[in-house]
């Protein structure tokens, strides 16, 4: 039984302290669903070098073409109790990619709803519960046959589930809908709705002795303690802007929660007391997201969704110790013990295919607006990712390049004053990088509107 709990933990990524467990080891692996570059990336977390990269689908722009073949935005990560298959969850194709962890090979392809999210198998490894964001279901399918066999109906936009060891409830968060739903595994019905903070909530974890669940709400930088045994809230604390993941490690001053804060570009330490303190503020690279600990609790590994790396953090020390490089845009990120059984696990394998992206910060001129551009080269013109927030809701506004006369996009903010999207344009001096000199980026000025490009009248500009 003692064997059966700690693979159990094992299978939701939760440390428990156990001196019989060994750091991180040759045959472990750290896995990151890279969106932008449709691959999982494979990092050796004893050296924290990536090995190698599993291509499901082309790197955008490819994309935009028609596609019969290939996986699009693959984004979430899961793996099976026995550490042999994970799971790589594509929200543009709809598909399940199941890949044998001993020779990176796609076992099988399932493809369901529209825009699955995250998913995990149950605790016994019988079954796949996939979340489909863009329904009101979760899809149950078996691992063996990659067949969807059933769906539990949900509220609309379920986020990601997880199960407790007892293998009896699921505990699932939604993206579009204040409540956390609780699932009895065996009936697969939703037998209560908890009512949350927040409609946005992308990640839940247990901590390490199960008795909580903790969930991120990424809208309202914040985060919900869960008692798992009453079913009931029993907090909820301010994080920061763009609440991410988290994930929980034993060290030698307690159990403390590492919560990624994608705005701040850190990763908060907090205790797990009934009132959490904040314990330290690690700095990070660009917009960190996933999150995972490994066996012993002596690392954290971040994924920097535009870093397109991963950070290591010593909790010994609560510092960055190493970076590896990873494909673009990792999201979700998980570490897999024992992935590989023998070998060293690199068949299959195809090289980094992604340049470093620029990062660029825009400032506000006057008010409260905040945005950040991440650039990423696709030859002689770059993709703009730009992420705006705190603008006036249900409004236009036009994204300008120095230089340009026309913008390269215009957004329309949500009703809570946030934009996000994808534009192509000429970011850097093309011809100084032509010269074999080091390209330099334009200026970012976001004008309210469709009115012409001035700094000094723009909403937000990028830093000089």
């Amino acid at each position: 039984m003692k064997k059966i709990a700690i693979l159990l933990a094992l299978t939701l990524g939760v440390s428990l302290v156990n001196p019989a467990w060994a750091a991180p080891s040759a045959q472990d692996r750290v896995y990151t669903a890279d969106q932008n570059s449709n691959t999982v990336s494979v990092v050796n977390p004893t050296t924290n070098t990536l090995l190698g990269q599993i291509r499901l689908g082309n790197q955008r722009p490819d994309v935009l073409s028609p596609l019969y073949k290939g996986e699009i935005n693959v984004h979430g990560l899961g793996f099976s109790p026995d550490h042999r298959t994970l799971i790589a969850i594509s929200n543009g194709s709809n598909s399940v990619a199941f890949i044998d962890t001993a020779n990176n090979k796609v076992k099988g392809i399932t493809y369901i709803g529209r825009s699955p999210h995250e998913g995990f198998f149950t605790a016994d490894g019988t079954e796949v519960w996939v979340v489909v964001r863009g329904e009101n279901y979760i899809s149950v399918i078996d691992p063996n046959t990659y067949r969807e066999t059933r769906r539990i109906e949900t509220t609309a936009g379920p986020g990601m589930v997880l199960f407790q060891p007892s293998g009896k409830l699921a505990f699932v968060v939604s993206s579009f809908n204040p409540v956390v739903e609780i699932i009895d595994v065996k009936e697969h019905k939703v037998i209560k709705q908890i009512k949350v903070v927040s409609p946005f909530s992308p990640f839940l974890q247990f901590t390490p002795d199960f008795r909580e669940i903790w969930m991120t709400h990424k809208d309202v930088g914040k985060v919900t303690r869960i008692d798992t045994d009453k079913l009931e809230v029993k907090g909820v604390f301010d994080t920061g802007f763009i609440t991410n993941h988290l994930a929980f490690a034993k060290t030698g001053t307690g159990t403390h929660a590492y919560v990624t804060i994608g705005g701040e570009n850190v990763v908060k330490v907090y205790t797990t007391d009934d009132t959490p303190k904040l314990m330290a503020t690690i700095p990070t690279g660009a917009l960190p997201h996933g999150i995972w600990v490994s066996d012993d609790s002596s690392r954290i590994y971040v994924g920097l969704e535009n870093g397109d790396a991963v950070d290591v953090i010593d909790t010994a020390t609560n510092k960055v110790i190493a970076r590896a490089p990873v494909g673009q845009a990792p999201q979700a990120l998980v570490y897999v013990s024992k992935a590989v059984p023998e070998g060293d696990g690199v068949a299959n394998l195809t090289p980094r295919g992604n340049s470093e992206p620029i990062n660029i910060a825009l400032k506000a001129v006057a008010g409260d607006a905040k945005g950040f551009v991440v650039a990423r080269n696709l030859g002689v013109i770059d993709a703009l990712e730009v992420s705006l927030f705190k603008l006036k809701p249900q409004t236009a506004y036009s994204v300008y390049v120095s230089g340009q006369k026309t913008p390269v996009a215009s957004f329309k903010t949500n009703p809570m004053g946030g934009a996000n999207g994808t534009a192509i344009g000429p970011l850097r001096e093309v011809s100084k990088s032509l010269a074999g000199k080091k390209a330099t980026p334009s200026k970012i000025i976001v004008m309210e509107g469709d009115a012409a490009a001035d700094a000094t009248k723009a909403v937000l500009v990028s830093g000089t």
